[in-house]
């Protein structure tokens, strides 16, 4: 599992979720994660959530902390494992770093499915998804509330920094993802 965090700034419009992105955009190879900060609008062109095109949903927000997992020989199911795991260890590092800080009043951070609230403002999106040769996670975080079509939380709400936040979560993750790859490596068959 290969992480790297992408310096320049850019926009997310989801057609960066898509087969080698990581590879032939960053040369990044194989099983990984990579993540960069930026705008995000998804059109519904490149809209891959069916429940979000029926309902006309506008995904959009001003500056987002931004994830790609990209996995190989995994079916869909697996992805979207994946993707609540990465969501649960989002969740409780927020959590954990706001504790520290002394920024988190009230309640905690709660994952419901995929997604991270507080209280009732969502703080991440994510979607999982497959192609003909891996299995894909977009997974982002609101760096900013401003732009956002709902009431909604930041890593600004909690003074925590989106780089350092990206870096600490891909290793979280690579650890994780790797302990569960060693996992299905020492067992042997049962009849």
């Amino acid at each position: 599992m290969e992480t790297h965090f992408i310096e320049k700034k850019f926009a997310y419009d989801g057609s960066q979720l898509r087969s080698l992105f990581a590879y032939l955009d960053h040369g990044v190879l194989g099983p990984s994660i990579i993540s960069w900060i930026g705008r995000c609008n998804i059109p519904f062109s490149h809209m891959v959530d069916g429940e979000d095109l029926l309902a006309n949903a506008v995904i959009a927000g001003d500056e987002m902390l931004h994830f790609i997992i990209e996995v190989f020989d995994r079916d869909l199911f697996s992805g979207v494992c994946l993707q609540r795991m990465f969501a649960s260890i989002a969740k409780d590092y927020v959590n954990a770093m706001a504790i520290a800080h002394g920024t988190l009043s009230g309640h905690f951070l709660h994952r419901d499915g995929d997604d991270i609230y507080w209280g009732e403002s969502k703080l991440s999106i994510s979607i999982a998804t497959k192609s003909p040769v891996s299995t894909m996670i977009h997974f982002a975080m609101n760096v900013t509330n401003e732009g956002t079509p709902v009431k909604t939380a930041c890593l600004n709400d909690w003074k925590l920094d989106p780089q350092k936040t990206a870096e600490d979560l891909m290793t979280l993750f690579k650890k994780e993802y790797l302990s569960m790859t060693t996992a299905t490596q020492k067992v042997r068959p049962v009849p």
